[in-house]
Protein backbone atom coordinates (compact mmCIF):
# COMPACT_ATOMS: atom_id res chain seq x y z
CA UNK A 1 0.00 0.00 0.00
CA UNK A 2 1.10 3.52 -0.71
CA UNK A 3 2.19 5.89 2.13
CA UNK A 4 -0.52 8.18 0.67
CA UNK A 5 -3.60 5.15 1.13
CA UNK A 6 -2.52 4.21 4.53
CA UNK A 7 -2.50 7.76 5.66
CA UNK A 8 -6.18 7.78 5.11
CA UNK A 9 -6.69 4.59 7.80
CA UNK A 10 -5.86 4.26 11.56
CA UNK A 11 -3.62 1.00 11.64
CA UNK A 12 -3.13 1.03 15.08
CA UNK A 13 -5.85 0.43 18.14
CA UNK A 14 -6.11 0.08 21.76
CA UNK A 15 -4.02 -2.79 23.42
CA UNK A 16 -7.30 -4.29 25.13
CA UNK A 17 -8.92 -4.44 21.48
CA UNK A 18 -5.15 -6.34 20.24
CA UNK A 19 -5.36 -8.59 23.70
CA UNK A 20 -8.59 -9.48 23.20
CA UNK A 21 -8.34 -10.96 19.52
CA UNK A 22 -5.21 -11.83 20.24
CA UNK A 23 -6.76 -14.28 23.06
CA UNK A 24 -10.12 -14.83 20.85
CA UNK A 25 -8.14 -16.25 18.22
CA UNK A 26 -6.27 -19.12 19.93
CA UNK A 27 -9.39 -20.70 21.49
CA UNK A 28 -11.05 -23.69 20.78
CA UNK A 29 -14.14 -22.26 19.36
CA UNK A 30 -12.19 -20.16 16.94
CA UNK A 31 -10.46 -23.05 15.72
CA UNK A 32 -13.34 -25.20 15.05
CA UNK A 33 -14.99 -22.99 13.54
CA UNK A 34 -12.39 -21.87 10.92
CA UNK A 35 -11.73 -25.60 9.74
CA UNK A 36 -15.40 -25.79 9.54
CA UNK A 37 -15.65 -23.05 7.10
CA UNK A 38 -12.42 -23.99 5.44
CA UNK A 39 -13.97 -27.58 5.10
CA UNK A 40 -17.68 -25.91 3.48
CA UNK A 41 -16.20 -23.70 1.15
CA UNK A 42 -13.76 -26.90 -0.17
CA UNK A 43 -17.00 -28.34 -0.63
CA UNK A 44 -19.02 -25.53 -2.31
CA UNK A 45 -15.64 -24.85 -4.55
CA UNK A 46 -16.12 -25.64 -8.35
CA UNK A 47 -13.02 -27.04 -9.66
CA UNK A 48 -9.31 -28.03 -8.56
CA UNK A 49 -9.18 -28.76 -4.67
CA UNK A 50 -5.66 -28.14 -4.55
CA UNK A 51 -3.85 -25.68 -3.95
CA UNK A 52 -6.17 -22.68 -3.89
CA UNK A 53 -5.37 -18.93 -3.90
CA UNK A 54 -7.17 -17.57 -0.70
CA UNK A 55 -7.38 -14.41 0.28
CA UNK A 56 -8.31 -13.99 4.18
CA UNK A 57 -9.52 -10.58 4.25
CA UNK A 58 -9.99 -9.01 7.86
CA UNK A 59 -7.57 -11.83 8.71
CA UNK A 60 -7.53 -10.42 12.24
CA UNK A 61 -4.55 -12.66 14.30
CA UNK A 62 -4.52 -15.51 11.53
CA UNK A 63 -6.61 -18.37 12.37
CA UNK A 64 -8.49 -18.81 8.97
CA UNK A 65 -5.21 -18.24 7.32
CA UNK A 66 -3.52 -20.93 9.29
CA UNK A 67 -6.02 -23.22 8.76
CA UNK A 68 -5.71 -22.83 5.07
CA UNK A 69 -1.77 -22.56 4.86
CA UNK A 70 -1.81 -25.68 7.01
CA UNK A 71 -3.39 -27.87 3.88
CA UNK A 72 -0.69 -26.00 1.69
CA UNK A 73 -3.19 -23.45 0.15
CA UNK A 74 -1.79 -20.02 -1.06
CA UNK A 75 -3.00 -17.63 1.51
CA UNK A 76 -3.00 -14.13 1.46
CA UNK A 77 -4.18 -12.20 4.48
CA UNK A 78 -5.65 -8.41 4.83
CA UNK A 79 -6.41 -6.39 7.54
CA UNK A 80 -6.23 -2.83 8.51
CA UNK A 81 -4.98 -3.15 11.93
CA UNK A 82 -1.35 -3.37 11.66
CA UNK A 83 -0.45 -5.01 15.66
CA UNK A 84 -2.83 -7.90 14.15
CA UNK A 85 -1.18 -8.31 11.21
CA UNK A 86 1.72 -8.86 12.50
CA UNK A 87 0.92 -11.06 15.57
CA UNK A 88 -1.20 -13.06 12.23
CA UNK A 89 2.60 -13.33 10.15
CA UNK A 90 4.17 -14.43 13.33
CA UNK A 91 2.24 -16.95 14.27
CA UNK A 92 2.67 -18.64 10.97
CA UNK A 93 6.38 -18.37 10.96
CA UNK A 94 6.37 -20.05 13.74
CA UNK A 95 4.17 -22.82 12.82
CA UNK A 96 6.59 -23.15 9.75
CA UNK A 97 3.68 -22.26 7.35
CA UNK A 98 4.03 -19.99 4.53
CA UNK A 99 1.09 -16.75 4.27
CA UNK A 100 1.30 -13.21 2.74
CA UNK A 101 -0.10 -10.36 4.88
CA UNK A 102 -0.45 -7.30 4.02
CA UNK A 103 -1.86 -3.91 5.92
CA UNK A 104 -4.40 -2.68 3.58
CA UNK A 105 -8.37 -1.61 3.34
CA UNK A 106 -10.76 -4.23 1.49
CA UNK A 107 -11.86 -1.06 0.01
CA UNK A 108 -8.61 -1.57 -2.33
CA UNK A 109 -7.41 -5.02 -1.93
CA UNK A 110 -3.56 -5.74 -3.39
CA UNK A 111 -4.04 -8.20 -5.63
CA UNK A 112 -4.92 -8.20 -9.17
CA UNK A 113 -8.45 -9.03 -11.03
CA UNK A 114 -9.53 -13.05 -11.38
CA UNK A 115 -6.31 -13.85 -8.94
CA UNK A 116 -8.43 -15.59 -6.40
CA UNK A 117 -10.00 -18.97 -6.09
CA UNK A 118 -11.84 -18.11 -2.73
CA UNK A 119 -12.61 -14.98 -1.02
CA UNK A 120 -13.66 -14.90 2.59
CA UNK A 121 -14.61 -12.03 4.26
CA UNK A 122 -15.84 -13.08 8.17
CA UNK A 123 -16.89 -10.25 10.22
CA UNK A 124 -15.80 -6.85 7.94
CA UNK A 125 -18.38 -5.85 6.06
CA UNK A 126 -19.88 -4.19 9.14
CA UNK A 127 -17.06 -2.12 10.06
CA UNK A 128 -16.48 -0.54 6.55
CA UNK A 129 -18.72 2.79 5.47
CA UNK A 130 -18.32 1.95 1.94
CA UNK A 131 -19.33 -1.22 1.53
CA UNK A 132 -20.16 -1.50 -1.60
CA UNK A 133 -16.22 -0.87 -3.17
CA UNK A 134 -16.05 -4.13 -0.56
CA UNK A 135 -18.31 -6.40 -2.69
CA UNK A 136 -17.35 -4.54 -5.72
CA UNK A 137 -13.07 -6.07 -4.78
CA UNK A 138 -14.20 -9.11 -3.78
CA UNK A 139 -15.94 -9.74 -7.07
CA UNK A 140 -13.27 -8.21 -8.92
CA UNK A 141 -10.39 -10.35 -7.27
CA UNK A 142 -12.21 -13.38 -7.81
CA UNK A 143 -11.54 -15.78 -11.03
CA UNK A 144 -14.23 -17.63 -12.32
CA UNK A 145 -15.96 -20.21 -10.75
CA UNK A 146 -14.04 -18.68 -7.37
CA UNK A 147 -15.92 -18.86 -3.99
CA UNK A 148 -17.17 -15.79 -1.84
CA UNK A 149 -17.41 -16.07 1.89
CA UNK A 150 -19.30 -13.23 4.13
CA UNK A 151 -20.31 -12.80 7.13
CA UNK A 152 -21.83 -9.58 8.68
CA UNK A 153 -24.43 -8.06 11.25
CA UNK A 154 -27.71 -9.02 10.70
CA UNK A 155 -30.39 -6.17 11.02
CA UNK A 156 -33.11 -8.46 11.69
CA UNK A 157 -31.64 -10.12 14.70
CA UNK A 158 -32.06 -8.52 18.20
CA UNK A 159 -29.04 -10.64 19.63
CA UNK A 160 -25.65 -9.18 18.12
CA UNK A 161 -22.18 -8.62 19.10
CA UNK A 162 -21.00 -5.40 17.90
CA UNK A 163 -22.44 -3.05 20.78
CA UNK A 164 -22.66 -3.77 24.46
CA UNK A 165 -25.94 -2.60 24.33
CA UNK A 166 -29.51 -4.72 24.64
CA UNK A 167 -31.27 -5.39 21.63
CA UNK A 168 -29.16 -3.10 19.44
CA UNK A 169 -29.38 -4.33 16.31
CA UNK A 170 -33.28 -2.82 16.52
CA UNK A 171 -32.00 0.40 17.23
CA UNK A 172 -33.31 3.37 15.13
CA UNK A 173 -30.56 4.75 12.40
CA UNK A 174 -30.37 8.08 14.58
CA UNK A 175 -29.94 6.56 17.93
CA UNK A 176 -27.41 4.23 16.60
CA UNK A 177 -25.48 6.97 15.33
CA UNK A 178 -25.04 8.46 18.85
CA UNK A 179 -23.75 5.35 19.58
CA UNK A 180 -21.36 5.48 16.95
CA UNK A 181 -19.47 9.06 17.98
CA UNK A 182 -19.19 7.97 21.70
CA UNK A 183 -17.75 4.20 20.62
CA UNK A 184 -14.87 6.38 19.12
CA UNK A 185 -15.19 9.35 22.10
CA UNK A 186 -15.85 8.72 25.23
CA UNK A 187 -17.13 5.07 25.57
CA UNK A 188 -14.95 2.94 23.79
CA UNK A 189 -15.42 -0.10 25.79
CA UNK A 190 -18.72 -0.03 24.61
CA UNK A 191 -17.33 -1.90 21.29
CA UNK A 192 -14.15 -3.39 23.20
CA UNK A 193 -11.83 -0.62 22.18
CA UNK A 194 -12.29 -0.89 18.48
CA UNK A 195 -10.95 1.34 16.36
CA UNK A 196 -14.12 0.99 13.79
CA UNK A 197 -16.70 0.18 15.33
CA UNK A 198 -20.25 -1.91 13.28
CA UNK A 199 -21.81 1.23 11.06
CA UNK A 200 -23.83 -1.11 8.80
CA UNK A 201 -26.74 -3.03 10.01
CA UNK A 202 -27.60 -5.86 6.87
CA UNK A 203 -30.04 -8.71 6.29
CA UNK A 204 -29.42 -11.43 4.24
CA UNK A 205 -31.76 -10.23 1.14
CA UNK A 206 -29.96 -6.81 1.22
CA UNK A 207 -26.32 -7.99 0.19
CA UNK A 208 -28.06 -11.20 -1.78
CA UNK A 209 -30.12 -8.54 -4.47
CA UNK A 210 -26.41 -5.87 -4.58
CA UNK A 211 -24.27 -9.23 -4.72
CA UNK A 212 -26.29 -10.26 -8.39
CA UNK A 213 -25.84 -7.35 -9.39
CA UNK A 214 -22.15 -7.55 -9.50
CA UNK A 215 -23.43 -10.82 -11.23
CA UNK A 216 -22.77 -13.58 -8.64
CA UNK A 217 -24.90 -16.32 -7.67
CA UNK A 218 -26.21 -16.56 -3.89
CA UNK A 219 -27.23 -18.71 -1.32
CA UNK A 220 -27.75 -18.12 2.83
CA UNK A 221 -26.42 -20.43 5.27
CA UNK A 222 -29.43 -22.82 5.10
CA UNK A 223 -28.51 -23.51 2.06
CA UNK A 224 -25.37 -25.03 2.89
CA UNK A 225 -26.20 -26.36 6.55
CA UNK A 226 -25.06 -29.41 7.28
CA UNK A 227 -27.64 -31.52 9.58
CA UNK A 228 -26.58 -34.80 10.44
CA UNK A 229 -28.51 -37.71 10.70
CA UNK A 230 -31.34 -36.00 13.30
CA UNK A 231 -34.27 -36.51 11.84
CA UNK A 232 -35.94 -33.01 13.79
CA UNK A 233 -33.16 -30.64 12.13
CA UNK A 234 -33.55 -32.30 8.54
CA UNK A 235 -37.68 -31.53 8.98
CA UNK A 236 -37.07 -28.42 10.20
CA UNK A 237 -33.87 -27.19 7.09
CA UNK A 238 -36.46 -28.77 4.49
CA UNK A 239 -38.85 -26.54 5.43
CA UNK A 240 -37.05 -23.56 5.96
CA UNK A 241 -35.76 -23.94 2.42
CA UNK A 242 -39.39 -24.53 0.88
CA UNK A 243 -40.90 -21.71 2.45
CA UNK A 244 -39.60 -18.28 1.98
CA UNK A 245 -41.76 -16.66 5.28
CA UNK A 246 -40.33 -19.80 7.18
CA UNK A 247 -36.46 -18.90 5.86
CA UNK A 248 -37.18 -15.18 6.68
CA UNK A 249 -38.16 -16.48 10.35
CA UNK A 250 -35.07 -18.31 10.80
CA UNK A 251 -33.27 -15.64 9.36
CA UNK A 252 -34.52 -13.26 12.62
CA UNK A 253 -33.26 -15.80 14.91
CA UNK A 254 -29.54 -16.17 13.55
CA UNK A 255 -27.40 -13.12 14.99
CA UNK A 256 -25.39 -12.37 11.92
CA UNK A 257 -25.45 -12.80 7.97
CA UNK A 258 -23.74 -15.74 5.87
CA UNK A 259 -23.89 -15.41 2.26
CA UNK A 260 -22.24 -17.91 0.17
CA UNK A 261 -21.48 -16.91 -3.32
CA UNK A 262 -19.67 -17.92 -6.80
CA UNK A 263 -18.84 -16.01 -9.43
CA UNK A 264 -20.25 -17.78 -12.58
CA UNK A 265 -17.36 -19.48 -14.96
CA UNK A 266 -19.50 -17.29 -17.89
Amino acid sequence: MEPSESAKWKTRTHSEFVEYYAQQSLSEVAETRSRGLRDKLLRFQDGPRSPLNVADIGCNAGTQSRVWAEQGHYVYGVDINEDLVRLARERLQQADLKAAFHIASATSLPFADASMDVCIAPELLEHVSEWQKCLHEFTRILKPGGVLYISTTNRLCPKQNEFDLPLYSWYPTRLKRRYERLAVTTRPELVNYAAYPAVNWFTYYQLRDHLKTLGMEVGDRFDHMEIGQNPLRRLALSAIQFSPTIRWIAHISSPSTSIFARKPRT
